[in-house]
Order: structure tokens, then sequence, then C-alpha cells
């Protein structure tokens, strides 16, 4: 049995190193993608002109009339002090084609006092250049920058498809590393004084043993975070009743898509603004979003800077239907199903964000622990490769010489 448990590790830690190698390096990078894009692009992130700060709402407004061919797909309602307002947008619908626009950018920084574009950007484009650096490590993270095809996001479904492995990898790993009751303490000490393979195999065992609990949580919410609705919500079902997605049963897009006139934004938030103080959230609107294959405007609950919900489970959000105004549901912190408070941890988990800032510094140093362990793991291996290939050698008949 150990000799199974042992080769399927082999095999599920050869096929997922990689992959983790490089989501783990990223990983500890992008815990600080706000701080480090703003460090490299200032210019995308500070006002240039003095004087009154425009609402983001006129903004959005300016930047939608001087260019018709896109619609703002999210924006702060808030703008931080000596910053610009950064919006992202998505093309409209030719008339002529029925196929969207080709803008070349889908993130806009604008000058609060006077609208004017501070710089435009495609948000996960390939490229090493500063300007795209963080957003090309970001979706380095999750999707490997394989290209979506049949209509399917590849990439985020690859590495789900990762995740899934490495959640069952896990598991394999602590069990194999406890290969005796006796000799239990051997399992979490490191030879520092050896050197070479022995401090190899104990990086790699002792290492994950201590940081198990860590890692499987990252790998369980790795799958929350690329198959979500393939895979999580229908395994969490299993187990407790979940509040609907209010983006579940919507319309098709061809037959919602850009068909209809969508309610004013300004209408949707004075709505939300409403339903907030009915459900005694004190926190006020700060960030908006339109999804119109959907056709689903969702309102957000935060502070001006804090969109990914620092402490805690997140922020608040109310959903409500583009083109009637109807409310659709809502995520909010803390309350739902058991189910739903477990899905809702998800991210502040896998980001540490549910921790603030120690659990930032945490899930970073777990992201270069994880690569350590891929890399360990690959030298175990190949020097064990090597050592059965030199004995079958070895084993083999010597030519007899005349």
């Amino acid at each position: 049995m150990r000799r199974l448990l042992v080769t399927l590790h082999r095999w599920f830690g050869l096929f997922a190193a990689l992959f983790l190698f490089v989501a783990g390096l990223t990983g500890a990078v992008i815990s600080w993608d706000h701080e480090l894009d703003e460090w490299l692009n200032p210019h995308l992130f500070h006002a240039v002109a003095a004087g009154p700060a425009l609402t983001p709402l006129e903004l959005a407004a300016r930047l939608e009339a001087a260019e018709p061919r896109l619609q703002v797909r999210f924006m702060p309602l808030e703008i931080e002090p000596g910053h610009s307002l950064g919006l992202f947008v998505e093309p409209r619908l030719d008339p002529a084609t029925q196929q969207p626009y080709a803008l070349g950018y889908n993130q806009v920084a604008l000058d609060p006092a006077t609208g004017e574009i501070l710089g435009k950007r495609q948000w996960g484009q390939v490229s090493l250049d500063r300007e795209n650096l963080l957003p090309f490590l970001y979706k380095l993270h999750y999707s490997m920058h394989i290209p979506d095809a049949f209509s399917l996001q590849l990439g985020t479904l690859f590495m789900g498809i990762v995740a899934i492995v490495w959640v069952f990898d896990t598991l394999l790993a602590l069990w194999i590393s406890f290969p005796s009751l006796k000799s239990w303490r051997q399992s979490f000490a490191f030879r520092w004084q050896a050197g070479g393979h022995r401090l190899t195999f104990d990086l790699h065992r002792s290492g994950g043993v201590w940081l198990f609990l860590l890692v499987l949580m990252l790998a369980v919410t790795s799958v929350a975070m690329n198959l979500k609705e393939q895979v999580m919500r229908p395994v969490v079902g299993l187990f407790s009743e979940l509040t609907p997605s209010p983006f579940a049963a919507r319309p098709s897009p061809a037959v919602d898509g850009q068909k209809t006139a969508k309610m004013a934004v300004d209408r949707i938030i004075a709505l939300a603004e409403d339903e907030a103080r009915q459900r005694g959230i004190t926190a006020p609107a700060g960030g908006v979003f339109l999804d119109s294959l959907s056709g689903v405007y969702g309102v957000g609950f935060f502070a001006p800077g804090n969109s990914h919900g620092d402490g805690g489970l997140g922020n608040p959000w109310l959903y409500f239907d583009a083109h009637s105004g109807q409310p659709l549901g809502a995520t909010i912190p803390g309350s739902g199903t058991a189910g739903d408070i477990f899905l809702q941890a998800m991210f502040p988990l896998h980001s540490g964000r549910i921790a603030g800032l120690p659990g930032r510094i945490l899930i970073s140093l777990c992201g270069l622990a994880i690569a350590l362990l891929s890399v360990t793991g690959v030298l175990i291996w190949a020097r064990k490769h090597r050592a059965r290939r030199l004995q079958a050698l070895k084993q083999q008949p010597q030519p007899v010489l005349n």
C-alpha cells in the first residue's frame, strides 16, 4: 500500500511541480500587487492636476462620451486623496458586425480634476515591461496565460485541475511522511548539518509536514478560485444548502447582451444605498461593476482603497438586474448558510487578507515555501531516478570477450 501511495505522490508531484513553482513565486509577489504596481507605475496611480475632483460618475460619463466604442465595466465610487481614478472598461458591440470593437486596452487612469487620460493598458497582457509586469504576474498565477478557446477559459480550468491534483498530493504527502509511529519526530526534523541530499529530503518532507495545514488550505482555496461553479459549489452543496448565485439562470448573451437599455448607473447606486441602509450596512458605496453578459450590476460597500477587503471575510456586495433594477441577491460577509460562509472565506484565506497585513506576509512566505517544496521534490526524484538507472545498468549482463 505504501509503495502505491509513494508512486502516486511522485507522479502527482511531477505533474504539478512546475506550475506550483510558478504559482508559489508569483503568489508571493502579487500579495502586494497594488503597492508594487503603484510603485512601478506612479503615472497610472497619482493625480497630476490641482483642483477639486470631479465625481467618479461624471468622470466615467465623460470617458464614455469621448470614446463611444467602450463602456465602463468597473469603477471605484470614491477616489483616494492624491490618486487617479482607475477604471476597467470593455468594448461595446459594433452595430455593423455585432462584434466587440477592438480597443487594445481594458484599463484607463483618469486625472480626477480634469478627466485627462493619464494612461491606458491591457490588464493581463503578456509583457514584462514595468507598466504590465504586475498584471502579467497576477494572470500568470491563476492561468499560466494559456489562451482561451472554445468559449472556455482554458488556463483557469487547467490550473483548477492542477489545484485538485495538489489537494490529493498534499494529503498523500502527509500520509507517507510518517512511515513509523515510533520515529514520528524524524518527520518534523531538519538535519541542517548534514547538507546535500539529506537536507534536501528534510526540507521537502519535514517542510511539508510543518506547513501541511497552510499548504492544504491554499490548495483547496485554489480549487475554489479556479473552479468555483464547476467543482467547489457542487461539492459544498452536498454538505450545506447554498444561496443561489445572482448570476445563475440569467438570460443568455444573445437575448440580453447589449440589446436592451440598461438602467443608469447612478440609479442603481441609489437603489443599492437604500437597500444597504435597510440591511444595516454602514460602509459607503465603494465600487460598482457591470457584468454585461449576464446583465447584472454589483455595488460593493467599502472605504476608498479597500476594494480587496482587508480583514475578515471581505466586503458586502448587492446585486441588481441591469435593466429593471430588481434586486438579485447579496453577498454579506458572515451571513447566509454554513456553505455560503465557507465560500465567502475562500479568497480571504487564499490571499491572507482575512488576517490583514500579517496574513499577507504569511501568504507571501508560504508562496516561497511552496516553490521550495516543488524544487526539492524534483531534486529528490531526479536523484532516485539516476540511482535506479545506474542500478539497472549494473544488473545488465556484461558482454563476453573472446
